[in-house]
This record gives structure tokens, sequence and C-alpha cells, in this order.
């Protein structure tokens, strides 16, 4: 991966340079699941956090939980959630909006006084396609999207994903390689320079020293 196509994954519609990780332990919950699903998305979340080298935690002392994953078949659902449109701005309108797009996923984050990401909301509408995909991708995929802020389009047209040969799904080494040089403890938290994807580029060349 060149430094260019780093900073690709990082460089919004608006042409704005921004990447930023958690700036505390992620304290996940998640609804719409049985239980054997419940398993599968949180040992996702496990695996992506140890690969950062970050934390989770069973609460955030603040907010108590920092990372809603919601599941679900219609985007109406949200609106009949107690209190979530106190959790995300303009509820409504943004329900209507993705309706409107026949969105399958959204994201919404929430960040600290430093820039850094405070909290995270997942929303997986369980369509036809989203319930073909077998439950340990789709969880290991959104685990990956939700470690860092990605751009809009970091992965619309490539998974994060990869076949490895014994035929299991993988986290594609070299985003394995980003997230764990983001997380470099020498590196901040919110970068909105270009020049931090050459840092970047440097620590995943490196293979995560330097």
């Amino acid at each position: 991966m060149t430094p260019k196509e780093i900073e690709a994954l990082f460089t919004r519609n608006d042409g704005q340079y921004l990447c930023a990780r958690w700036g505390r332990p992620i304290a996940p919950i998640v609804f719409g699941v049985d239980d054997g699903t419940l398993g599968i998305v949180k040992g996702a979340l496990e695996a992506v956090v140890a690969l950062a080298g970050h934390q989770l935690a069973e609460t955030d002392p603040e907010l108590g939980t920092n990372l809603m994953v919601f599941f679900f078949r219609d985007w109406d659902e949200l609106t009949a959630l107690p209190d979530l449109d106190r959790l995300v701005p303009d509820l409504g309108p943004l329900v209507a909006r993705l309706k409107a797009q026949d969105a399958a996923q959204y994201r919404f984050f929430r960040f600290d006084a430093a820039g850094a990401i405070q909290a995270a909301f997942v929303f997986l509408r369980m369509d036809a396609a989203a319930l073909a995909q077998p439950a340990e991708e789709l969880a290991l995929a959104q685990a990956v999207q939700v470690m860092l802020l990605w751009s809009e389009q970091a992965f619309a047209t490539r998974s994060p994903l990869a076949r490895a040969p014994s035929g299991h799904v993988i986290l594609r080494p070299e985003i394995a390689g980003v997230i764990a040089a983001a997380y470099d403890p020498v590196m901040s938290a919110v970068a909105q320079d270009p020049s931090h994807a050459l840092r970047l580029f440097a620590r995943v060349t490196a293979g995560g020293a330097g």
C-alpha cells in the first residue's frame, strides 16, 4: 500500500484529511441478535481491538456504553427505540434519508474535546445481501470500520477483508497494518494533515517499528 493509498483511506468527500482513533477503552453493546451471533460480534471486536493494542471494557465511566451496534430489518425500527434520538442528532430526518438511499448500513461517531472517538453507533439493516453473508464476515467488517474514522469511500469498492488460502476470511494484511500503525502510542489520536499518512506508511512498512 502506497502513501497515497493510505491517504485516500482518510480523505473525506470534502477533500479534508481526517484520521481519528478511539481515545478510551471500548465498551460495546449489541442489539437485535441471538446469543450465538452476539458472541461472534464480540469476538470480532476483541480480535481487532487486540490487533490495535487497544482495550475493551465492560462499562465506560462517563457514558456506560460507548459502542452501540444495532441489527434490524427496517430503518423505521430505529425511530421506535426510546431515547435513541437523544444520542443521535436528527434521527428522524436521518432515517428518512437512509430509507430513500436504500442504505444497508450507517455509522455515527461522537468525539471528545481532543477530537478522538468518544462513542460510535453502528446501524445494520439485515437485507437479503446481509442475511446471505456469514456472520463472522459481517462482524469482522464492522469491527474494522468502527476502529478508526475512515473516509466515506474507504471500502466502497474493495472490502477490508480477504480470503486466506485456507478459505477463511481474514482482515487484509495492509489494512491490519494501518490499524496497528494508527494506534501506535507515538502517533496522535487525531490527525488532519495528510503528512500523517506518510507516518502511517513508515510504520506499516516497518512492521509497526520506528
